[in-house]
């Protein structure tokens, strides 16, 4: 599967997602996708993230916008995370790493004083025509929703 790149259509995926369904790209033509990788539900950085968009979710809806959240977690931990946070909008899982190779998010990381591959804390715009707008990489949690906004105000 072809890489993302700004300015070009993001390659259709349909993935798992929380409320027992399969979400794909082409079902949200016509509204702007955020689509933000995390590394793992429940974790603290995820979890400030996560709640981030939520507190925020008016904003967005506003400005017709759909949030989706990405990790390699399951349907079941996601459904747990989804509703112990009260998150207003779906995780999808990416157990086999299709849409984290899309969007080009697995880095090697240091976890304990060892090398494994992980998910690199990232955000993608797609506007309504399914053109990828703004990459985020290497997200810092604190203010990153506000940039994220600005950007759609910006579309």
């Amino acid at each position: 599967m072809a890489k993302v790149s700004l300015g070009k259509k993001v390659t259709g995926f349909t993935l798992p997602a929380t409320g027992e369904q399969e979400i794909s790209l082409a079902d949200l033509k016509g509204r702007n996708v955020v689509l933000y990788f995390y590394p793992k539900d429940s974790t603290p950085g995820c979890t400030t993230e996560g709640q981030d968009f939520r507190d925020r979710i008016h904003s967005f809806r506003r400005r017709n916008t759909v949030i989706l959240g990405v990790s390699r977690d399951s349907i079941k931990s996601h459904e747990n995370f989804k509703a112990r946070q009260q998150f207003p909008f779906e995780l999808l899982s990416d157990a086999d790493e299709t849409l984290c190779r899309q969007f080009d998010v697995i880095r090697e990381k240091n976890m304990y004083g060892r090398k494994v591959m992980g998910i690199e804390r990232s955000t993608f715009l797609i506007d309504d025509r399914g053109v990828l707008r703004r990459e985020w990489r290497k997200v810092k949690v604190p203010g990153h929703v506000d940039e994220v906004l600005e950007a759609i105000r910006e579309l």
